[in-house]
């Protein structure tokens, strides 16, 4: 029986697969923290910004297109933590569908290593029985009574 396992570098190419998935899932979430923070930012520049209730109809009309241009960009960061977010989830399938490839080929390399282990008992078992066949019929031979 073949003692080396073929696939040990499919094993490794899956787990490699597998370490880069989780990189990529730990990269999503930092993105998705960026964005939160990113939002938080936009709300508070938009908090800090009320309307003018006093001065002139130009002022106060710039200050409410400014108002709107803030409420704009808070709207953006909201999408770019919904879409980090999308990222992230298929990010994460991306890894279980890796984590079950990794573990088919390490269920197979188990499978493998319980053969040899069976094999090379049977072998050893076999052999302690030929020594013990051998030996008796020796015995046997120069009339050695057991």
């Amino acid at each position: 029986m073949n003692r080396f396992f073929r696939l040990s570098p499919v094993l490794r190419a899956r787990k490699a697969q597998e370490d880069a998935a989780k990189g990529a899932v730990i990269q999503s979430r930092a993105e998705i923290r960026q964005a939160e923070q990113l939002v938080r930012r936009r709300q508070l520049d938009l908090v800090g910004s009320d309307a003018p209730t006093e001065g002139t109809a130009r002022a106060m009309v710039a200050s409410l297109v400014a108002r709107q241009s803030l409420a704009g960009a808070l709207m953006s960061a909201h999408r770019m933590v919904s879409d980090a977010e999308e990222v992230e989830r298929e990010r994460m399938a991306v890894l279980a569908d890796a984590a079950k490839r990794r573990r088919a080929v390490e269920m197979m390399a188990e499978r493998h290593a319980e053969m040899v282990r069976a094999n090379d008992l049977r072998v050893e078992q076999a052999n302690l029985d030929e020594i013990a066949l051998t030996t008796k019929a020796r015995n046997e031979a120069r009339g050695v009574a057991e």
